[in-house]
């Protein structure tokens, strides 16, 4: 395991998800609140593991150039990333949309079917579609003006 990791176990594991999974899991929650795709996640967890390696390499005398360690770091991190990235994701459509979408398990958020009326009365209703053009156009990044 040390020569496919390209150096001592303990440490990879330490840096890797001690100190560089931090970081990944601070640029996943990022992303999300920046509404960025979430292909983005992969160029950011290669950098996060190239910087990995380095460390590993410069502090702790590990193999620089391992490909095994490297991609086991990058998917590692990728998945931190990743789940940082759906978290966070489905807590801002949730707050940020409340008439629209509700929470749905961690990673995920669904749309309500009804709502309350305005009136208080407390009969339900379906709400229409335009309110998903609307939310459409905001992730678009194009308002339309009435």
């Amino acid at each position: 395991m040390t020569a496919m990791l390209g150096g001592e176990i303990g440490t990879f594991f330490a840096m890797t998800a001690a100190l560089f999974g931090g970081a990944a899991f601070l640029t996943g929650q990022t992303l999300a609140q920046s509404w960025r795709p979430a292909w983005q996640i992969l160029p950011f967890a290669l950098l996060l593991a190239a910087a990995d390696r380095f460390l590993l390499y410069a502090l702790f005398d590990a193999e620089l150039a391992s490909a095994g360690g490297f991609l086991i770091a990058a998917a590692i991190l990728a998945g931190l990333a990743a789940a940082a990235y759906y978290l966070t994701r489905a807590r801002k459509m949730a707050q940020q949309y409340p008439w629209l979408y509700e929470r749905h398990g961690p990673f995920g958020w669904r749309e309500k079917t009804t709502h309350a009326t305005p009136d208080g009365s407390g009969a339900m209703r379906s709400r229409g579609a335009s309110a998903h053009a609307t939310v459409d156009a905001i992730h678009a990044g194009q308002r339309e003006l009435s």
